[in-house]
């Protein structure tokens, strides 16, 4: 979902929508979700999880026996010294100390070790999966969802997951098991005790559940507030000649504060949230051991229970409340993560709309030089309400080089965008030498069919390495041999370092027709049966166009073809031209033929020759 610069409203009623809208039947789907996710991350790790876990309870048992022992050493341990000078069992209990005290160390030490070692390999996992289910989905997914909102689940989401096992996991763990440990040493010790304990830790439970549901609402509205502070930086930095060329800087920082602010208050409420939440458990705390200690004082008094018991019975109280102040500590943490966990297991549940073929065919080699046959069968397309395609019927023999011209809407880049499998047609059908492209596997169908656009897109690299794009394991030679057949050898060899030169950020260092001739050798070393031209040459100007026109009519040599050019100097070397209306073929024919007739065609190059 995106959203207009220029309607601040727009932003704000996304993130409200995300924050207050949620209801109680979405919000349990969203934790499902996320607790199928964190399982399955979990369970490929499941041996050192279980090491974690072994670790901790070791660590929480030795952390039990220190309150145990003192009581221990009070009752039993100075009172033959005092008597009779016997030390023999105040210092057994001092050895036994030493040994829980060391032993407490040393497994935090490792537990905390290993938690980090898993956390940060689960972290890797989800990030890599993430990242590969991303380019599993389909164009029509990331035209709707900004690059904004992906680079926000790659990044702060993720870092709050990473933040969650570096931080807080293992207190969370040690609390829950602190807790258990703790209020059942205290029922064995002094049941009386430990009731009483027990009722005050009710309001505790309901204060943790208020705090637990308010803060996963704020939580959450800061993890969107923040994934809309992304989509604007990348969404104006993205379009930054636009935005300076219609002067949008102060418009756009204006709405770029509303949103620190909108996500400035939202953290302004988790913080009152935790001032309300860590002051209370400790008042709380604080209150029941007041309680406890009278109490205590008075069975003590009576001879009910030792002296020890009761300093051990506070000891214990001390560390039951303990656990409740790290969760408080660590819980925008938590919730952050859990945040986090909520719109990442949402993406990677995100379907493909073009899936993946089950069960599978494969293709039988073309003739050598020949291409391959491309149909469209009764095929119906639209985006959301508007139909594109209402039916349309087109037989491409095959080494045959159609082109598709039309006026803008017309329906030419929807019928590439289906050659290509971009998308699927919603009825109807479109095939390679007869076999259905929803049948191919991913990897035969993009071997067998390349879509070259206007934008001519070079990834950041060297120029060898933007030919090999197609065909990683190219030598230099075939490198080099592609570049001469289509033309670009003198202009790359003229670089500073050749094949070898840097192109710069999305070929910045290279002319447009530099750059479309790189695309061309890129195609010719793939070698496609199939390849579509979308409006490639269109900015070009007419120098650049003449420039590449050779090399274009080496890499259409030898294969089927499909054209799409408002230019129709581009169009004069096809086989074939066809003429678009609204999504329908209304002239089909040789271009010198359709060029002497009367028909749209030759309406179409009578205005395009006066234009020149």
């Amino acid at each position: 979902m995106s959203a207009d610069p220029g309607q601040p409203g727009a932003w704000h009623g996304v993130a409200a929508e995300q924050a207050e809208g949620i209801g109680a039947g979405l919000a349990a789907l969203l934790r499902e979700r996320s607790r199928r996710l964190l399982a399955d991350l979990l369970g490929s790790h499941i041996r050192p999880v279980a090491l974690t876990i072994a670790l901790i309870v070791v660590e929480s048992l030795a952390a039990l026996a220190g309150p145990l022992l003192v009581g221990l050493a009070i009752d039993n341990g100075i009172p033959p010294l005092v008597r009779s000078a016997d030390a023999a069992p105040l210092i057994v209990i001092s050895m036994c100390y030493a040994i829980a005290v060391a032993t407490q160390a040393v497994t935090t030490r490792m537990f905390v070790s290993l938690t980090g070692r898993v956390g940060q390999r689960i972290v890797l996992e989800l990030r890599q999966r993430l990242f590969a289910h991303c380019l599993e989905l389909d164009v029509a997914f990331h035209e709707d969802y900004t690059s904004g909102r992906i680079i926000s689940r790659q990044t702060s989401d993720i870092e709050a997951i990473s933040d969650l096992f570096e931080e807080g996991l293992d207190s969370l763990i040690t609390a829950i098991l602190t807790l258990l440990l703790v209020g059942t040493s205290m029922l064995l010790l002094s049941w009386r005790l430990g009731l009483l304990v027990l009722a005050g830790f009710i309001p505790l439970t309901l204060l943790t559940a208020w705090f637990r549901r308010t803060s996963a609402r704020v939580y959450r509205r800061m993890r969107e507030a923040i994934a809309l502070v992304i989509v604007l930086f990348v969404e104006t930095f993205g379009g930054i000649p636009a935005v300076q060329a219609f002067r949008r800087e102060t418009r756009n920082a204006e709405i770029f504060s509303a949103l620190g602010q909108d996500h400035a208050m939202a953290a302004r409420q988790a913080s009152r949230l935790n001032a309300v939440y860590g002051p209370s458990i400790t008042l709380t705390g604080n209150v029941i051991m007041v309680v406890v200690l009278a109490y205590g004082g008075l069975l003590t008094i009576d001879h009910d229970i030792k002296v020890g018991v009761l300093a051990t019975f506070l000891l214990y109280l001390r560390r039951f409340f303990d656990p409740l102040q790290d969760v408080s500590q660590f819980y925008n943490t938590f919730q952050a993560a859990a945040s986090g966990l909520e719109k990442i297991s949402g993406l990677l549940e995100q379907d493909p709309g073009v899936p993946a073929p089950a069960p599978s065919v494969t293709l039988s080699l073309p003739a050598a030089g020949a291409g391959r046959r491309v149909r469209f069968t009764s095929v119906r397309f639209g985006y959301r309400d508007s139909a594109v395609l209402p039916g349309l019927d087109l037989d491409i023999p095959a080494g045959q080089t159609v082109a598709l011209v039309g006026e803008t809407g017309a329906g030419k880049t929807t019928i590439a965008r289906l050659l290509g499998r971009f998308y699927d047609p919603q009825a109807g059908r479109v095939t390679l030498d007869d076999v259905d492209l929803r049948r191919l596997p991913d990897e035969v169908l993009r071997s067998e069919v390349i879509v070259i656009t206007q934008e001519n897109y070079l990834f950041d690299g060297t120029v060898a390495d933007n030919i090999r794009l197609g065909r990683p394991d190219a030598s230099h030679g075939e490198v080099e041999a592609a570049a001469r057949a289509i033309g670009a050898h003198g202009f790359v060899s003229a670089l500073p370092s050749g094949y070898d030169t840097p192109v710069g950020k999305r070929g910045s260092r290279l002319s447009a027709g530099q750059r479309q001739l790189i695309s061309f050798a890129r195609v010719f070393l793939a070698a496609p049966s199939v390849l579509v031209l979308d409006e490639a040459t269109s900015l070009l100007d007419m120098p650049s166009e003449r420039l590449v026109q050779a090399g274009l009519r080496t890499v259409l040599s030898g294969r089927t073809a499909m054209i799409i050019a408002h230019r129709l100097s581009t169009v004069a070397v096809a086989d074939r031209v066809l003429v678009l209306e609204h999504g329908r073929i209304v002239e089909d024919g040789p271009p010198g033929d359709l060029i002497t007739g009367n028909g749209r065609y030759a309406a179409l190059h009578s205005s395009w020759n006066s234009a020149l």
